[in-house]
């Protein structure tokens, strides 16, 4: 009786999971999302480029034929056999079969074998692709773990740090780190490429940070450490670039290290300053020069550093964001808390977006004098 009852209740999640999907169907936008999904995976950039030049004809017939040959390619062996197999049997369709004497029907076998081994591919590939998704969430459970508050509290100071991965994970780096009793410090980074390899380099780049910011008392000695050992430990043409920031409690002095990042802007009452980037990324070449920079911030006065996922985000038309509009936003929020300004921020990047596919990951730190 009980397991009667628990099929029932499974066929009728079952029938509200599809009468959810229908009401929730567009099919003409949804079909268009993942056609367009699909060109953005399977097609190499030279195609895409090829395809800019073609008329609309030939671009009808050969965007299918180059879809089915990058989805063959990336098939196993074993499936790409058994594809075969089975479009052969479907086109042998009609000819093969068992035709019923005394009922008016046919049982075709070469469509039937067909759908079954088309059905078994997918759900071998589905099956990769949920085990694959599931290590990927652990990977980024991990990752949010090792990210800080996103309200950490500073005496004199009003802080507000975000990230946001692209993918499942991500390569940008966002930590604070508190190394005395007054003393603190925010890491924001950008580790080249995408992916799960990017978030590798990332939490191993972290690790460094946190191993060596205690051992060092000058920012540009760490650079350099920090940069031999990213240069040593990465794989070949792989590089990130560092805005390492010490900062006080109740103290408006504030010190950086920027190892090829986007320069923070300083936003005061009457003008936002970009500040300085005067040192290579790190693992671009064994050794390099490092600077600390140091400035000083008055009563609200804001802090504003952040990674390429906000300027060069793209919305439908591929217009980028643009440093234009962030610094307009930035002017016409400054006498709001940090908090208030992020979301803001993340609020114009959103809308300007709109449903176009995120390619990078979007990472912001706000620090705002509060006396």
């Amino acid at each position: 009786m009980s397991e009667q009852k628990t099929s029932q209740q499974k066929e009728q999640r079952f029938g509200k999971t599809i009468r959810s999907d229908l009401k929730q169907l567009k099919i003409k936008e949804d079909l268009g999302d993942e056609y367009k999904s699909l060109k953005e995976y399977y097609l190499t950039e030279e195609r895409k480029k090829r395809l800019k030049t073609m008329g609309g004809c030939k671009r009808f017939f050969l965007i299918p034929w180059w879809l089915a040959k990058g989805l063959f390619f990336k098939l196993t062996p074993f499936r790409r056999i058994l594809l075969i197999i089975g479009i052969v049997l479907l086109i042998l369709g009609g000819k093969t079969g068992y035709e019923s004497s005394s009922d008016s029907y046919t049982i075709d076998f070469s469509v039937l074998f067909s759908g079954l081994i088309f059905l078994f591919i997918i759900a071998l590939e589905l099956k990769d692709k949920l085990h694959a998704k599931t290590e990927l969430e652990e990977g980024r459970a991990i990752q949010l773990a090792l990210m800080p508050d996103r309200n950490p509290v500073v005496p004199g100071w009003d802080i507000w740090l975000y990230t946001r991965s692209a993918n499942d994970v991500g390569g940008d780096l966002l930590d604070f780190i508190q190394l005395d009793k007054n003393k603190y410090a925010i890491a924001v980074g950008d580790v080249a490429g995408k992916g799960l390899s990017a978030a590798l380099l990332m939490a191993k780049l972290q690790a460094t940070i946190r191993a060596l910011t205690l051992d060092y008392e000058s920012l540009l000695k760490l650079g350099e450490k920090l940069n031999k050992i990213f240069y040593r430990d990465s794989l070949p043409k792989i590089f990130a670039s560092l805005l390492y920031l010490e900062l006080e409690s109740n103290s408006s002095k504030v010190q950086f290290l920027n190892a090829g990042h986007f320069p923070p802007m300083v936003v005061s009452e009457n003008r936002i300053q970009q500040l300085k980037k005067d040192a290579p990324a790190l693992g671009l070449m064994p050794s390099a020069t490092f600077h600390e920079q140091s400035i000083q911030i008055i009563k609200d006065d804001v802090i504003f550093i952040y990674s390429d996922g906000l300027t060069e985000a793209q919305n439908e038309t591929g217009e980028f964001f643009s440093e234009e509009k962030l610094i307009e936003i930035l002017r016409n929020n400054s006498s709001k808390t940090s908090e208030q300004i992020g979301e803001e921020l993340i609020l114009q990047v959103s809308n300007f977006v709109g449903k176009a596919p995120i390619f990078d990951d979007l990472t912001i730190s706000i620090l705002k004098r509060t006396d």
